[in-house]
């Protein structure tokens, strides 16, 4: 069986919302650590830790969402494209600073994820987000 163009775009757009929904119930599930692996990154001051802990979890979960329903697509696709990129950054910047730190992407404590992993792996995310926002209509 043959995907079709628009089928391959739905696939690639519900898996994005998928990743997205996992990512933010996993950090939702347990702020305080997550605040923990936010300050790994030495970026915010202390309470900007537990901000970005008590926010960002829940834009992933809005974005994966409204990816899997397929309603606002392009601004989901958006939103999780401008995500992704500002990860990429701070782990980037963790690379050139030398800090080994465990991205703090999908699970908290566990087996560590290297930043250069992490890396490729929102890179591929990014693309798909990008994919989705020109694909979906406006």
């Amino acid at each position: 069986m043959e995907l079709g163009r628009k089928q391959l775009t739905v696939l690639l757009r519900i898996a994005l919302g998928g990743v997205f929904l996992y990512a933010g119930v996993a950090k939702a599930s347990n702020p305080t650590v997550f605040a923990g692996s936010v300050a790994a990154y030495q970026i915010f001051p202390y309470a900007g830790n537990y901000l970005v802990a008590a926010v960002v979890p829940w834009i992933e979960l809005i974005c994966g969402a409204l990816l899997i329903v397929g309603w606002r697509s392009r601004t989901a696709a958006a939103l999780a494209a401008l995500l992704t990129m500002i990860f990429i950054v701070f782990l980037f910047s963790t690379v050139v600073r030398g800090l080994d730190i465990d991205c703090g992407c999908f699970r908290q404590g566990g087996q560590k994820t290297t930043a250069w992993t992490a890396i490729f792996r929102d890179l591929l995310l990014l693309s798909a987000a990008i994919f989705t926002f020109r694909k979906s209509r406006p």
